[in-house]
């Protein structure tokens, strides 16, 4: 029994220590500065369009995808529904439109790369070699 939660112990460490590697991390075209989780938050709810003074274009993983539900939860603080309902409200009162959305991660880290004022989340274990960082809890 003893050798049992031992393993179940060691099991739970390993995995949790796993996730604080994932951790999600905010990285943009090259040359837009660094970004405090305030900044973030307004980027991604559209009530902010530049990160001091330069243009900035947030990225979004698709509905549903796991990355997308984590950043979510962990720096806006909202699920699914709640992000998507804002966004249809904010849209239907003329108030912008939700981020553009990309299929997948290799798509964002693409799509960050190659576009002017292109912002985007990555976990950690994704992040491209040389990739501008601008936010990370």
């Amino acid at each position: 029994m003893r050798k049992g939660m031992l393993a179940l112990l060691l099991v739970l460490l390993v995995e949790s220590s796993g996730a604080a590697d994932d951790a999600i991390v905010v990285i943009a075209f090259p040359g837009l500065p660094k970004a405090d989780l305030p900044t973030v938050q307004r980027l991604y709810t559209g009530r902010i369009v530049s990160i001091n003074q330069q243009s900035a274009i947030p990225v979004n993983l698709p509905p549903g995808h796991p990355v997308r539900k984590q950043f979510l939860e962990t720096v806006l603080g909202q699920d699914e529904g709640h992000y998507t309902g804002y966004w249809l409200v904010r849209r239907y009162v003329g108030k912008g439109a939700p981020p553009l959305e990309v299929s997948d991660i290799d798509e964002l880290i693409r799509v960050v790369q190659s576009t002017p004022g292109a912002v985007g989340y990555v976990p950690v274990s994704r992040l491209p070699r040389g990739a501008n960082v601008i936010w990370r809890r």
